[in-house]
């Protein structure tokens, strides 16, 4: 099987961002997706290229970019589409909202689209599929060879518990505290073809792996194959798509600016003939799990001596080095505010404070969550 790879001339960059549609009166999801999406096609127009569509549950709208070349113009470009639907969902009572789960609904209250493949989906999957109420952001970086797709897609493996700590969202679920920085991702790596990477060796594997996977009718095509980290060959891109939903607009720029960094280094690194590490298979499953449960708390593994360090220096260390390249890239700013989350804690900890403060009371941990898309960066 032959998969043609549309090679990218430049780290160009896209984004997606998975909202929820909250009801203002009660802080639940409410399903108005078909609605809204219908009254955004006719204000955009119906030859436009849109930059909304349906996800997974009624109750969700992805904002997506076109192809950018700089993280600020990624920023203006969801900022633009973020302004419409907020618009549009205002007169029904309704809010936009990020986090990796809601803290307060249940799955089994909610619509599913209407689209034949989430039918499909739901039917084949069945529970497992039917609690994906949950919130992602995706960065695709352009890569400029697929021969350096999968090398770039098993380096990034290294760095899942850095991502995975920094954009920790959902520590709520069902309306109970999970324990967990990120319960997201223990729910979507449930699915038989989500979850880490597979370390292959090259791209001939990548399309032997993919010819069994669509043989065997386990995936239909590469959309089906949601891994943490995946080479896309339609966009020419590595996809990023370890992150829980990111509550504000600073947090979406930061982890999209550390990686567009670390794989324009990488391509670059690849261009001069090095070599890029491929991290062992085990210690990113633990490491994975350590950012999962402890978030920006974590020590993670970092030799195969099993000595550790904390997430935290290890985040702080990589934007220092990394910030050549972001000058290079014009997003040294959004960089920065890596170090900014650092500053005022992730989104799991910002809610777990909100709960504190309001006695537990988790309608206050949605009104923080609404506030904080509103201001368009974190509030403590």
């Amino acid at each position: 099987m032959q998969i043609p790879f549309s090679s990218s001339p430049t780290s160009s960059l896209g984004i997606e961002w998975e909202l929820a549609l909250v009801d203002r009166g009660t802080r639940h999801l409410r399903g108005a997706a078909t609605a809204i999406l219908e009254e955004y096609h006719n204000k955009i127009g119906r030859d436009a290229e849109p930059r909304a569509k349906h996800e997974l549950f009624e109750s969700t709208i992805e904002v997506v970019t076109g192809v950018c070349d700089t993280v600020t113009e990624a920023k203006k470009d969801l900022l633009a589409t973020v302004d419409l639907l907020a618009d549009l969902a205002e007169p029904r009572g309704l809010a936009l909202m990020c986090s990796g789960t809601h803290p307060l609904t249940r799955y089994d209250t909610q619509q599913i689209s209407p689209d034949p493949r989430y039918a499909s989906l739901m039917d084949r999957m069945q529970w497992i599929a039917r609690r994906l109420l949950i919130f992602g952001v995706h960065v695709h970086v352009g890569v400029r060879s697929r021969e350096k797709a999968i090398p770039i897609v098993n380096a990034l493996a290294g760095y899942i518990p850095h991502f995975l700590a920094l954009s920790a969202s959902s520590p709520f679920w069902l309306g109970l505290d999970t324990g967990l920085a990120s319960a997201r991702s223990k729910l979507f790596e449930s699915l038989p073809t989500a979850g880490l990477p597979y370390l292959l060796a090259d791209w001939g594997q990548f399309e032997q792996l993919m010819a069994t996977l669509v043989s065997s009718g386990t995936a239909e095509t590469i959309r089906e194959l949601w891994w943490d980290i995946r080479p896309h060959p339609n966009f020419g891109t590595v996809e990023l798509r370890i992150c829980d939903g990111l509550p504000t607009l600073l947090e979406v720029g930061a982890v999209a600016a550390l990686t567009q960094c670390l794989v324009d280094r990488m391509d670059t690194q690849l261009d001069r003939g090095y070599t890029l590490p491929t991290p062992h298979r085990w210690v990113v499953q633990e490491n994975k799990w350590r950012a999962a449960r402890y978030g920006l708390a974590a020590e993670i593994v970092v030799d195969d001596r099993g000595a550790t360090r904390s997430i935290r220096d290890e985040i702080v260390d990589l934007v220092d080095d990394l910030l050549p390249v972001a000058r290079r890239l014009a997003c040294t700013d959004e960089l920065a505010d890596v170090l900014h989350i650092l500053d005022v804690g992730s989104s799991s900890e910002r809610q777990r404070m909100a709960a504190r403060r309001a006695d537990g009371d988790l309608v206050a941990v949605v009104d923080t969550l609404l506030q904080e898309m509103e201001f368009r960066r974190p509030v403590r």
